[in-house]
């Protein structure tokens, strides 16, 4: 006698707890993420996937770089950003303290998808790697005197860079704001002067007063002394 057997709907084994079901979900993000890239084209604020090694990172880009299109400016962050434990866990493994590097076009995957965050070394518990494969993106200070009747006619008094180092930038920019607030309408009539903070145009160097060579308020009362002349 023939017998027929017929399969059950229902699943043969118990169901997976959801711990598993997690990280089975993530896998599967993953690899969607993978096979599926968004890609990437410049002039977007959203975050970037970039290969650092046998590893993919989530990176802030930053507008304004002049490299063209085969170099882009970018900050290394933890996946898990803005979340305030992504941020002591990217404090710990590094993240926070490598700044703006410059990163080659041909190393970004396409816009950041949260399925990559399993190729991270933040998921795998790592440090960031000393060599990175990354130049810094240096920062620079610009002051600039603009019309007080809020067009955009002005030029640039000063800039100042390169700086290797936020926390050079910004102690001088703190100091180069005070002076300015201190004497104001004295420093271009007509005119309102203020600094601004933004990246190194390494193509424009030759424009550059170097702020280890001299004391950047000094720089600026040379600067201001040979407009007046």
């Amino acid at each position: 006698m023939k017998r027929l057997f017929r399969r059950c709907g229902t699943p043969s084994g118990p169901a997976p707890s959801p711990e598993d079901q997690a990280v089975v979900d993530k896998f599967r993000a993953m690899l969607t993420a993978v096979r599926h890239p968004q890609p990437w084209t410049p002039g977007h604020a959203q975050d970037i996937a970039v290969r650092v090694g046998p590893f993919v990172e989530r990176a802030h880009t930053r507008p304004g770089d002049d490299h063209g299109p085969d170099l882009i400016a970018v900050a290394l962050v933890h996946p898990d950003t803005p979340h305030a434990a992504g941020y002591l866990h990217g404090r710990q493994l590094g993240y926070t303290s490598r700044g703006w590097l410059r990163c080659p076009t041909s190393a970004i995957l396409g816009f950041w998808q949260p399925g990559y965050t399993m190729l991270t070394h933040a998921a795998a518990d790592l440090p960031l790697p000393d060599d990175l494969g990354m130049e810094p993106a240096h920062y620079a200070l610009y002051i600039e005197a603009r019309k007080r009747d809020d067009s955009l006619n002005g030029y640039t008094l000063l800039r100042l860079g390169p700086y290797t180092q936020t926390r050079h930038a910004q102690q001088d920019g703190d100091r180069l704001t005070a002076a300015l607030d201190a004497r104001e309408t004295a420093l271009a009539p007509g005119f309102r002067v203020t600094m601004r903070f933004g990246p190194f145009n390494v193509s424009d160097h030759q424009l550059f007063a170097d702020p280890y060579e001299a004391d950047a308020v000094a720089l600026l009362d040379a600067a201001v002394a040979g407009v007046s002349a």
